[in-house]
């Protein structure tokens, strides 16, 4: 990967949680590109364990720990490794997240006769999953706040420590169909703000990046159609991108660094940082 900038993040130590997806995954490369020794936490180890070999490689300095976000016992465990393998961790980077069938509807908008005439493969708002909804919320909420307790206690009054959650467009304006994952990462913006101002006395930043569309492994069946064009959804948001394309998670690294540099950045505290090219500040009109 190549980074626009570089930072001094030598002897810093990063955790990143959602390692093995395809953004945090960047960010990890770009960090260690940057001299950070990095620690990889993924729920599926094999994953992280790719983005740490290849971290490696390169020369930098990574490892990988298989963990649940949302098992503060395993969080606990992956700390003490961290600490005896790397150090005490100085930044963090809540990158783990996600959605589920089980929080989504099938339409974009309620039809009386999707309920008087019920059909096979229609899920509308009243079919969704309560415990499905729980678990995008969960995930998403619980899962960038039980890491935040967990290693927060070693950045306190340490000079240059942050926080960088991931938001989401759907902070801004919630999309169709996904109310659970538009809720939660909404959530997940309104706490980056409550944090920054809660850490404001003892020295750490809080903020977040909010990713505009990227084709992902996550989201390749919902945007492209099996001959590789463009889905009716995938048209959608590209009608509502000013810029008229997908973005690529390269264009993300450079405002990272930025948050991450307190020397760049170190008055800018509980601030979602939109880089989406233009969908949140286009109206459609």
């Amino acid at each position: 990967m190549n980074i626009p900038f570089k930072i001094d993040l030598n002897d810093k130590v990063v955790v990143i949680t959602g390692a093995g997806g395809v953004i945090c995954a960047g960010f990890a490369e770009a960090v260690a590109q940057c001299g950070a020794k990095v620690a990889l936490l993924n729920r599926t180890k094999e994953k992280s364990d790719a983005v740490a070999e290849r971290i490696n490689a390169a020369g930098g300095t990574a490892i990988s720990i298989g963990v649940n976000v949302l098992d503060l016992e395993g969080l606990e465990e992956a700390k003490k490794e961290i600490h005896e393998k790397l150090g005490s961790v100085d930044i963090l980077i809540n990158g783990a997240g996600g959605n589920s069938p089980s929080g989504t509807t099938t339409k974009d908008y309620l039809f009386k006769e999707d309920l008087l005439n019920k059909q096979e493969g229609v899920k509308t708002f009243f079919d969704l999953d309560p415990k499905g909804i729980e678990g995008v919320f969960n995930l998403n909420f619980l899962g960038t706040l039980l890491p935040t307790q967990v290693f927060l206690k070693d950045m306190i009054d340490k000079e240059g420590s942050t926080v960088i959650n991931i938001s989401s467009m759907n902070a801004f304006t919630p999309l169709t169909r996904i109310p659970a994952y538009s809720g939660a990462k909404a959530a997940v913006s309104n706490f980056t703000q409550w944090l920054a101002v809660h850490l404001s006395k003892v020295g750490i930043r809080v903020n977040a990046i909010a990713p505009g569309f990227l084709l992902t492994n996550q989201n390749r069946g919902l945007l492209l159609k099996e001959d590789g064009t463009y889905s009716e959804r995938a048209q959608k948001i590209l009608a509502a991108t000013p810029m008229g394309r997908f973005g690529e998670v390269e264009e993300m690294i450079g405002t990272l660094l930025w948050l991450l540099d307190s020397k760049a950045s170190g008055f800018v505290n509980g601030v979602v940082v939109p880089v989406d090219g233009g969908f949140s500040a286009y109206s459609g009109v």
